[in-house]
């Protein structure tokens, strides 16, 4: 088959660009199970093996083959997965746990589709936990609000979150039952379009796959009325072929979201222009005075739940970076900067 012909094909599961040198195959990870991976070549599904250099104890994680990376394969019984092509974007949080590992949750996408249920799963918070994840993973964040015909008081909390959000991010409010859904979602699900959907369970994420499929093909089920969640009804990532041309990844609800360390919050840029503002350099933003947060508090024009949930996000970010950077330094035998003691003045800004 010639090299043309090859990348029309592989344009069909999200390729893009010119092929790698090497000759091997080329498909995309559309599953990860126990037992190995099953790729997609453009034509069809097959299962595969991760090479020896995959399973090394000592590799990271995140260098191993994840749902929706490129791959070299190499022809066997069964083929063996020898390389993962460049990634042009990489979806990811941290691991559960006290040890920093991070965890792949998709990779060359190019939107991340959240999606919250406008009944009792609504948690603005959470939604800018997410978009805080997505800053710098290379793809775009679309915003999509469920079940608005179920909440009296939908159009609210879609306008409060509206407000509450940068301009530039899309906010959808849909109806995962609906087709004329999918047909807003298809500007993001074109031909050559890789999207993941995520979620808490009991949002919808299974009913809106199967809309945007066509066909009933994912397992769907109840939610609690007390909390509007539901059981994993999608228990692996699955990276799947749309009617409109584009790849969607399922995934299963996402009970934390750990940040990684290494987010910009870009999505609080007004506040941190804010706190420049204040009159002291290192102002705590309580009572000093002259605090332009504690202004912009009283005024209204920032909300004290915004601003609790950036000095959680920043907290948190600052602490996993601490332990991201004290990991780097074990790997490479080094020792900790010496730090400065002592208490720290108030300094006027000039």
């Amino acid at each position: 088959m010639s090299d043309a012909a090859t990348i029309e094909r592989l344009r069909h599961i999200g390729w893009r660009g010119d092929l790698p040198p090497g000759g091997h195959r080329i498909a995309r990870v559309v599953a990860q199970h126990r037992a190995g991976y099953e790729l997609h070549d453009g034509q069809a599904v097959f299962g595969a093996q991760p090479a020896g250099h995959f399973l090394k104890r000592t590799l990271d994680p995140a260098d191993r083959p994840a749902v929706g990376d490129f791959v070299q394969v190499e022809e066997g019984r069964p083929p063996h997965i020898l390389n993962v092509l460049a990634r042009r974007s990489v979806l990811s949080r941290a691991a559960a746990g006290e040890r920093y590992e991070r965890q792949i949750i998709a990779t060359n996408i190019d939107y991340v589709l959240v999606l919250t249920g406008l009944d009792n799963d609504f948690n603005p918070a959470r939604i800018e936990r997410y978009l805080s994840l997505i800053e710098d993973s290379g793809a775009k964040a679309v915003v999509l609000l469920s079940k608005l015909d179920l909440q009296a008081d939908g159009d609210a909390r879609l306008g409060a979150l509206r407000e509450r959000l940068p301009e530039a991010t899309p906010v959808h409010a849909i109806n995962g039952k609906d087709p004329t859904s999918a047909e807003l979602l298809a500007g993001y699900l074109g031909p050559g379009d890789s999207a993941v959907l995520v979620g808490s369970s009991g949002a919808g994420k299974s009913t809106l796959t199967n809309t945007l499929l066509g066909t009933e093909r994912m397992a769907t089920g109840a939610v609690r009325e007390h909390d509007s969640r539901g059981r994993h009804t999608t228990t692996h990532r699955a990276l799947l072929m749309l009617p409109t041309g584009g790849c969607l990844i399922d995934t299963p609800g996402m009970r934390e979201l750990k940040l990684t360390g290494e987010e910009n919050l870009d999505l609080f840029a007004d506040i941190e222009a804010l706190a420049e503002t204040c009159r002291f350099a290192d102002c705590g933003h309580g009572s000093e005075p002259g605090c332009a947060v504690q202004s912009a508090l009283d005024s209204g024009d920032l909300t004290a739940e915004r601003w609790r949930n950036y000095l959680k996000l920043r907290d948190e970010r600052e602490e996993q970076a601490a332990t991201l950077e004290a990991r780097l330094r074990r790997q490479r035998g080094g020792r900790p900067p010496d730090r400065p003691h002592g208490h720290r003045g108030r300094r006027e800004r000039e």
